[in-house]
């Protein structure tokens, strides 16, 4: 055995051991979904508003998020995020103010204060969670952006261009929260509330000049309302109470709207619009799911989005397996049982645009039940493969979640992430921050690629299936002019480049296809000198591949990883990788700690704690498995590093 594979068979069995160590009793993994400071800052204004008494909880947070400062008096989304986020400074200042244990004239205010205006002012924050929450605690004024949006498309007939259900399932569930607060011109207070207004400059507030697009936009939505039957108040009684009972429904048993903190504490503050009391159960429920989102984590704690626990799952389930870990083994088997009690079956808001298809998808969290998606779903299925062949219950899983995939493919050919057909370009056009990425769910290089890998390695299907086929031409056509594929929800063309080839691969496009070689060969192209790979989260904001300057683990992981699905022989280049990828796992700098995830483009990313972890494994199985003797590895193995 040479160097290389010695050393790989090495870290295979301490990261095995590192993930058997880690399972919960129940099967699962748990590790955190990290979305910056932003969150930990509203849950403290939410509880302060809501009068909970949760000191601890609050001081934890206010700590955590001053720990994150940075020597400017700024917040940054990523290391290498230049002149910092003014929208994060915001939300971290408002929400250490609220907190009552940092002053206004505490040293390390004065100095975020001094960042703020010297950045233009709160009117300059272009997050529209962050202009909501000033708004609804009364520190701004409500964003033209929302506020000139008339409640009542929430009535809208769907033949209309602009209804509801042709916004994505994500921008949906935090719009209707926002439209009711603006409609009702709401904002809340408390006698020891901060006051922002030396922050706040009217006249630079950029929200009161709306692009030219939005003009169309308007002439669509008064041609809904003309559509609409019934005298003015009637109409707007009827769009308020179908605003309330649409949240109300999707309200999850956690008390948390679709599983989400970001919609759930808006639907906290649309309800006391509404008129309920600051001790209603539904926001007292509310208030402990929020409070359930927290993970403590090297001495800290942070409000987690949606944690991560099926995605997580699925994903380590499927890493073992590959690196050797027998199906039938007791890790696994546990694994599978509780991804099987999380399949969903619930026909929900996905079959809107998807009629007549049998639920059986999965979702991100444990606690969703009624937002499946693909991603999830494939990773999901592949965990509980092995089982699908002698295990009735999992054979009958597997067929109801493979249809359920099947079924999500969009008419173009590629597969979005909740909502399929839900891609129309006017709706981008809102002057809403982030609304190319968020109001619309398009096919994605990212999702279509990874579920062509699902399909073509887990069931042979390929070219002669129709679905194969489109999904095939779908991300051919969508290859940049570099080689490259943007994916939309991880960082950013590594990885759908790694998507798209491995999907690619396993549909049956040739390895000496023009498609698949300019991919590769762009993955070579900006290897680091180091031998890894690191791209900048900068990217999915110019829209073009930003080198990072330094490597990770993660996108080294993916970018080895589709080299070796399309490579009959290890390159030198992917020895190379493979050395590096080895010694990223042993680092542990601010490299480990840079997002992987994509939410909203400069305004919201994720650091998956688990993908240090998961990625590498794979890599480094795939890779002993096509270029080494795969032999079985035994479940307990030297202890963890």
């Amino acid at each position: 055995m040479n160097d290389v594979q010695s050393a790989v068979e090495e870290e295979i069995s301490k990261l095995i051991d590192f993930f058997i160590q880690r399972q919960h009793q129940d099967g699962s993994w748990h590790f955190c979904f990290e979305n910056g400071i932003t969150l930990d800052a509203y849950v403290i204004i939410l509880f302060r508003i809501l009068e909970i008494q949760n000191e601890e909880l609050i001081r934890e947070l206010h700590d955590r998020i001053l720990a994150e400062q940075q020597p400017e008096g700024c917040w940054r989304w990523y290391h290498d995020e230049e002149g910092g986020s003014l929208s994060a400074t915001i939300d971290a200042y408002y929400g250490l103010l609220y907190s009552g244990f940092s002053k206004w004239s505490d040293e390390h205010m004065e100095h975020t204060r001094r960042y703020i205006q010297s950045q233009g002012g709160l009117g300059k924050s272009k997050s529209v969670l962050t202009k909501a929450i000033l708004a609804a605690t009364g520190q701004r004024k409500w964003p033209a952006s929302i506020s000139l949006i008339p409640l009542e498309i929430i009535l809208f007939p769907a033949y209309l261009p602009i209804n509801l259900y042709e916004f994505s399932g994500y921008s949906r569930i935090h719009l209707i929260p926002m439209l009711i607060m603006a409609d009702r011109n709401f904002s809340i207070s408390t006698e020891t509330a901060p006051d922002l207004s030396d922050l706040n400059d009217s006249r630079d507030d950029d929200d009161d000049s709306l692009p030219q697009e939005n003009r169309e936009i308007g002439e669509s939505i008064r041609m809904g309302l003309s559509r609409l039957l019934g005298t003015p108040r009637f109409i707007h009684e009827a769009a308020s109470t179908k605003g309330e009972k649409f949240m109300l429904d999707r309200i999850e048993s956690d008390g948390t709207l679709y599983s989400y903190a970001s919609s759930t504490i808006l639907m906290v503050f649309a309800l006391l619009a509404l008129g309920y009391d600051k001790r209603h159960p539904i926001l007292m429920n509310a208030v402990q799911g929020l409070t359930a989102l927290q993970y403590r984590v090297d001495g800290k704690v942070t409000i987690q989005n949606s944690p991560s626990t099926i995605w997580d799952t699925a994903l380590i389930s499927y890493a073992l397996q590959e690196s050797g870990v027998d199906g039938d083994q007791q890790t696994t088997q546990r694994a599978a049982a509780y991804l099987l009690s999380r399949q969903q079956d619930k026909t929900a808001d996905w079959s809107i645009h998807n009629r007549d298809t049998v639920p059986g998808g999965w979702g991100f969290s444990e606690t969703n039940t009624l937002n499946p998606d693909v991603d999830d779903t494939t990773a999901a299925l592949r965990a509980i493969h092995s089982l699908s062949h002698t295990t009735p219950i999992y054979q009958h899983s597997t067929n109801r979640g493979l249809n359920w995939v099947l079924s999500m493919q969009n008419k173009d050919g590629g597969w979005p992430a909740f909502e399929k057909n839900t891609d129309k370009e006017m709706l981008t056009w809102l002057a809403i921050d982030g609304a190319k990425s968020a109001a619309i769910d398009p096919s994605g290089a990212d999702l279509t690629g990874r579920t062509l890998e699902y399909l073509g390695n887990f069931f042979g299907f390929g070219m002669k299936h129709d679905f194969i086929k489109r999904g095939t031409e779908w991300l051919i056509t969508h290859q940049e002019k570099n080689g490259s594929w943007y994916g939309r929800w991880g960082i950013c063309y590594i990885y759908g480049t790694w998507a798209a080839l491995t999907g690619l691969e396993a549909a049956g496009l040739p390895a000496d296809h023009s498609v698949i070689q300019r991919g590769a060969a762009w993955l070579l192209e900006i290897q680091n000198p180091d031998g890894g790979w690191g791209e900048s989260c900068t990217s999915d904001q110019v829209m073009q591949y930003m080198p990072l300057g330094q490597s990770t683990a993660s996108q080294t992981a993916w970018a080895l990883d589709a080299l070796i699905a399309v490579q009959s022989e290890p390159s030198t280049g992917v020895n190379r990788g493979i050395n590096r990828l080895i010694e990223l796992l042993h680092e542990d700098d601010w490299t480990a700690s840079y997002p992987m995830g994509a939410g909203l483009p400069g305004s919201f990313y994720t650091h998956y704690h688990s993908y240090r972890y998961i990625w590498p494994l794979l890599t480094l199985s795939h890779y002993k498995k096509k270029y080494g003797v795969m032999r079985g590895l035994a479940a307990t193995l030297p202890q963890p590093w």
